[in-house]
C-alpha cells in the first residue's frame, strides 16, 4: 500500500512542480532535459544489476525506447505548459483519461472483446476531456485547450507503446530498466536540441536554478513509475484495478490541489467533465 500511495503522490507532485516553474520563472525545457538525466540515473543505479549481455544482443526493445523517448519529452513539455495555462486539474484529467485511447488501441491490436461497460467508459472519457478542454464563455485562454486534446491522445499512444513493448519486446530486459533507458534517450534528444539551439544562437542562458528544478522534477517523475511497478508486484489486485485506482486518486488529489493551492476556477462544464472522467475510470475498471 505504501507503493500505491507513493505513485499517487509522485504523479500529483509532477503537476504541482510544473505549476511552481511559472512562479519562479524556470526555463521549462532546460529543467525537463535535466529531469530526464535525473530520472535515468535513478533508474540505472536502482536496476543496473539486471543488465546482462543478452540485453544488448537482443535489441527488439530499442525501437520502442526511441518512440517512448520522443513521447516522453514532447508530452512532458506540453504537460508543463498546460499545467500553467489550463491548470493542474484539467491537465491531470486529460493525461489520466488517456487510458481510454490506449484501450481503443488494444481492442484494435489484440482483437479484445468490446463490452458495454468498456464502450460506456470510453465514451465518458471522451465527453469528460471535451467538457474540460472546451473553453467557457468567460475563458480568456481559449487557444490553450488544444493542449489537453494532444495530451489525451499522446499519453494514450505512450501507454499503448509501453504495453505493446512489454508484451512483445521485453524478453531480455525488465520493464523498469526499459523505462530508465527511455528516460536516458529522452535526455539525449533534449540535449541535442539544446546544442542545436546554442549553435543557432537561439538558446536561453543556462541558469543553475533550472538544473535544480530539473533535479527536483526528475525524482518524482522516476518514482511515479517505479512505485507503480512495485504496486503491480506487491498488491494482490489486477493491474487494471491498480491503474484505475491510481488514476482516480491522482485526478481527485490534483483537483483539490488546484482548488486549494492555486484557486483554479471550476465552472459547471468543467465540473461535469471531471465527474464524467471519474465515472469513465470506474467503467473502464469494471470492463477490465
Amino acid at each position: 500500500m505504501i507503493a500505491l500511495i507513493g505513485t499517487v503522490v509522485c504523479s500529483t507532485l509532477i503537476f504541482v512542480i510544473f505549476r511552481i516553474f511559472e512562479k519562479f520563472n524556470i526555463h521549462t525545457f532546460q529543467a525537463i532535459v535535466i529531469n530526464y538525466l535525473t530520472a535515468f540515473l535513478c533508474g540505472y543505479f536502482i536496476n543496473f544489476k539486471e543488465i546482462s549481455k543478452e540485453t544488448f544482443i537482443h535489441l527488439d526493445w530499442l525501437p520502442f525506447v526511441g518512440f517512448s523517448a520522443l513521447l516522453f519529452i514532447s508530452l512532458f513539455i506540453l504537460m508543463a505548459i498546460s499545467s500553467q495555462k489550463n491548470g493542474i486539474a484539467a491537465t491531470s484529467v486529460a493525461v489520466k483519461m488517456s487510458m481510454a485511447v490506449s484501450m481503443i488501441g488494444m481492442i484494435l491490436l489484440y482483437n479484445e472483446d468490446v463490452s458495454y461497460t468498456k464502450v460506456i467508459g470510453i465514451v465518458l472519457a471522451l465527453i469528460g476531456v471535451y467538457l474540460i478542454a472546451a473553453p467557457g464563455a468567460s475563458d480568456t485562454k481559449k487557444t490553450s485547450a488544444y493542449m489537453l486534446i494532444i495530451l489525451f491522445v499522446g499519453s494514450g499512444l505512450l501507454d499503448l507503446n509501453l504495453n505493446y513493448a512489454q508484451n512483445h519486446a521485453l524478453d531480455h530486459i525488465s520493464a523498469s530498466l526499459f523505462t530508465a533507458f527511455g528516460f536516458g534517450a529522452a535526455f539525449i534528444i533534449g540535449l541535442v536540441v539544446c546544442l542545436i539551439q546554442i549553435l543557432r544562437a537561439k538558446a536561453a542562458p543556462f541558469h543553475y536554478k533550472n538544473a535544480i528544478a530539473g533535479l527536483l522534477l526528475g525524482i518524482p517523475n522516476y518514482y511515479s513509475i517505479y512505485f507503480l511497478l512495485e504496486s503491480y508486484n506487491a498488491i494482490p489486485w489486477s493491474d487494471s484495478s491498480i491503474l484505475a485506482l491510481v488514476n482516480v486518486s491522482v485526478v481527485v488529489l490534483s483537483v483539490f490541489t488546484g482548488l486549494l493551492a492555486y484557486k483554479e476556477a471550476l465552472n459547471i462544464k468543467k465540473t461535469v467533465g471531471i465527474i464524467a472522467s471519474l465515472l469513465a475510470i470506474l467503467m473502464l475498471y469494471i470492463s477490465s
